[in-house]
């Protein structure tokens, strides 16, 4: 470990999103010219730092201190006082000025600066208003001074402690010491975790009542990461005593404190109790009511109808089935529509058909799916144009004025995750459609439905479409499993597979797994093929020679629009091992391409990656062929998958290329926020599908090794499935029919609102 003292002579580089910075600094020993990197938010030029870290070769630019923690001193010998003013580090204050304050002060600058800043206008050229203004400034950094060495002394990094000075300013002091667990409430990055160790630090006892209520709240944040939107109160208390331990019994009584506070809901059920985080429940409910307002009936003759039906189908050069034509005319009378159907059941004709039937009534239609490679199919389906969810509801980026974080997260959701993001189109401003159409419905969490419910105008069709069956969203909730099974809406379940695709193994052996009939795995087809391989190792290596040599020509794509996909995240066929063995075939080491080491991952320019998490507030920019932006915006979400085009390892900055040519910069501290992506879980793969699919088949846990999962993975594969491994893992997974559970209450929220509405009547 080294120390150096001195001054920062110029601040070199400053990611202002997260505070890393490359300063130049003089030590203040032998006025050798230092470079120091880390997170230093509010150093700025002129300051003298006493910097604590380990001296490192950076390849490229040369000797440098990684701090590990710093301090910004106060100058004291006259000298630096006035190399310390003449800086710039106090606005209004040149090098001549400062020069003269500290020939009239001498060493009692900074006390007069600080104690008596009225005597500041003894000094030519500083009147009373500017020595109170300039006052003023030092005392800011003195708090800030202070304010840091606070925070780092609970052990609370440089990078942290910026974002909580930021936050509370002076008052941290006392969220700090009484409650800090408010810091999981209110900065984004800090879970309850960390507020529970610095808890601990400041000497908070384990049974404190802030404790236990932050500790409550964190079980259901993660209830809601798995996909659930309450959790039974038996279960929830049963995980907070595991967390907190603290008897369950003594945590009852919180929760009734939390009622008053609004912060839980709890809900009788069937002789249980359900525990919402307000949040979640308000979202559920609002839900339910829009949904219920939207279903209004028209009263168009079927008889108009079947004319138009028919001269579409004319001009078109198309049949419908009964169940088609009954989606349209369900379509054009409802207010609300849900048509679900496997592959092969004529959904995309379904949409094409109705889209026609409304452009002949010259109503605007609007269509939407929820990821980019989904909205992407959408438009080559249908040849219209096709937005994600969040680019047709105008997601904004922080800072514009108006933002408000609870459009997209809805009542209750404080700062987590938004920064301030927010849709532009709400109530106050809905779309301007007749019709919206949203495609990959399956896919689509409470929080998305509930922003694109405030949206659509009473009296504008919404018609959903997805395939139940599918796995659902990643995010919490089961919205369209819930609308469908409530009862309450028209829905139209498409089940005839028609002749074209009945020529389709992947299509024919789709629906048999799902109706759980034998697949025969022996047959010479085209496009589902079984490899039989009895080893791990075999089974990477035939994936290997399929990616690189066998599918590529065969399905007319690149190595990198193939996906591999398996069910799990660990073990011999996991996604992380998998990727590690890819990577190294598909994207090896070279000289020429630059790579970063971060988590044990290393990810080099030319990799595939993927986004694991909604981030509302990284912007995005797409570039002509000059590189002259055209297009730009805000929002990279769980699933999108690109390709580190850029790394500069100066400014610590790599850069990724998205769907549809947008570019994302991403700094070396957000690398937790992308994997590698050669291989993905079948989860991740939802609304994308790819020229053929590689999926390893191979002894897993069973409550992975599901059938709904490889129905949703043999699904993604346009043109052809391989499955590589041992046939009665296949068979083990499409016989074993369970499925997690996940806890979603908007079926009985609609029934509600229905109860009361037909109460009212």
């Amino acid at each position: 470990m080294a120390t150096i003292t001195g001054f920062i002579e110029k601040i070199k580089f400053r990611n202002e999103a997260n505070g890393y910075t490359v300063l130049s600094v003089t030590d203040q020993m032998d006025g050798e010219e230092v470079i120091m990197v880390g997170n230093l938010a509010y150093a700025t030029e002129g300051d003298m730092i006493q910097a604590t870290g380990i001296m490192s070769e950076h390849p490229v630019y040369g000797e440098q201190l990684q701090i590990e923690r710093y301090e910004i001193k106060v100058p004291q010998d006259e000298l630096s006082m006035e190399r310390y003013l003449g800086s710039g580090a106090i606005k209004g204050i040149g090098a001549a000025l400062a020069a003269r304050i500290v020939r009239h002060f001498k060493a009692d600058t900074f006390r007069i600066m600080e104690e008596e800043p009225e005597r500041l206008s003894e000094v030519k050229g500083i009147s009373e208003k500017m020595a109170m203004d300039i006052a003023g400034q030092v005392e800011e950094k003195k708090d800030m001074r202070q304010a840091m060495m606070f925070l780092q002394s609970y052990g609370i990094t440089m990078n942290l402690a910026a974002r909580i000075y930021q936050e509370y300013g002076p008052s941290l002091y006392g969220v700090i010491k009484e409650n800090p667990y408010r810091l999981a409430d209110d900065i984004p990055g800090v879970g309850f975790k960390m507020a529970d160790e610095i808890a601990e630090r400041v000497g908070i006892f384990t049974d404190s009542d802030y404790r236990i209520k932050a500790g409550i709240l964190y079980i259901l944040l993660q209830a809601s990461a798995n996909g659930h939107t309450y959790l039974p109160q038996e279960e929830l208390l049963t995980q907070a005593s595991e967390l907190l331990k603290v008897d369950s019994q003594v945590m009852e009584k919180h929760l009734m404190d939390m009622q008053i506070d609004r912060k839980l809901v709890v809900k009788a059920s069937s002789g249980s109790q359900l525990v919402y985080s307000s949040q979640y429940y308000y979202l559920e409910l609002n839900t339910a009511r829009m949904l219920h307002d939207l279903n209004i009936r028209g009263d168009i003759p079927e008889t108009e109808i079947k004319a138009n039906l028919e001269k579409i189908q004319k001009e078109e050069a198309i049949f419908l089935d009964p169940l088609q034509e009954r989606a349209i005319y369900e379509a054009v009378n409802s207010g609300l529509l849900v048509i679900t159907g496997g592959p092969g059941t004529g959904k995309t004709t379904t949409i094409n058909a109705i889209i026609r039937y409304f452009e002949m009534e010259s109503m605007e239609i609007f269509l939407a799916a929820p990821t980019g490679r989904a909205a992407k199919r959408m438009t080559e389906a249908t040849g219209y144009e096709a937005r994600t969810i969040h680019r047709m509801l105008e997601l904004v980026p922080a800072g514009i004025p108006g933002s408000d974080s609870s459009d997209i997260h809805g009542a209750g959701m404080g700062k987590r995750g938004t920064a301030g993001m927010h849709f532009d189109r709400n109530e106050e401003n809905p779309l301007d459609a007749d019709v919206i159409i949203i495609d990959e419905m399956s896919m689509v969490d409470i929080s998305l439905m509930h922003s694109l419910l405030r949206a659509v105008n009473i009296g504008t069709r919404l018609i959903l479409v997805g395939d139940v069956d599918q796995l659902p969203s990643v995010g919490p909730g089961n919205v369209l499993r819930d609308i469908i099974d409530s009862g309450s809406f028209n829905v139209v379940k498409l089940t005839h597979i028609f002749r074209q695709a009945a020529q389709s193994d992947i299509i024919v052996n789709a629906h048999k797994i799902h109706a759980g009939e034998p697949v025969d795995l022996a047959k010479r087809s085209r496009d589902f093929l079984f490899i039989r391989r009895d080893n791990p190792e075999a089974v990477i290596s035939a994936s290997i020679t399929l990616l690189q040599q066998k599918l590529p020509g065969y399905v007319h794509a690149q190595p990198f629009d193939i996906q591999v996909m398996t069910p799990m995240r660990k073990g011999v066929l996991g996604v992380e091992r998998l990727n590690q063995a890819l990577q190294k075939h598909l994207n090896p080491p070279d000289k020429s391409k630059k790579e970063k080491e971060a988590g044990g991952t290393i990810y080099r320019v030319g990799d595939k990656v993927m986004q694991i998490k909604n981030n509302y507030q990284m912007e995005w920019e797409v570039c002509n062929q000059y590189g002259i932006p055209v297009d730009k915006g805000a929002g990279v979400f769980n699933g999108d998958v690109g390709v580190i085009r850029e790394m500069n390892e100066y400014a610590e900055l790599l850069t990724v290329e998205f769907d549809e040519g947008k570019r994302v910069e991403y700094s070396f501290k957000q690398l937790e926020e992308l994997e590698l992506a050669y291989a993905i879980t079948i989860h991740k793969s939802q609304g994308s599908e790819y020229p053929a699919v590689i999926i390893p088949m191979y002894n897993g846990p069973r409550m992975l090794m599901t059938r709904n999962l490889i129905y949703t993975a043999v699904t993604r594969a346009r043109s052809c499935v391989c499955l590589v491994g041992l046939p009665d893992a296949f068979r083990s997974m499409a016989s074993n029919c369970a499925e997690q559970t996940r806890y979603s209450g908007l079926k009985a929220r609609i029934k509600e609102i229905y109860d009361q509405a037909e109460s009212l009547t």
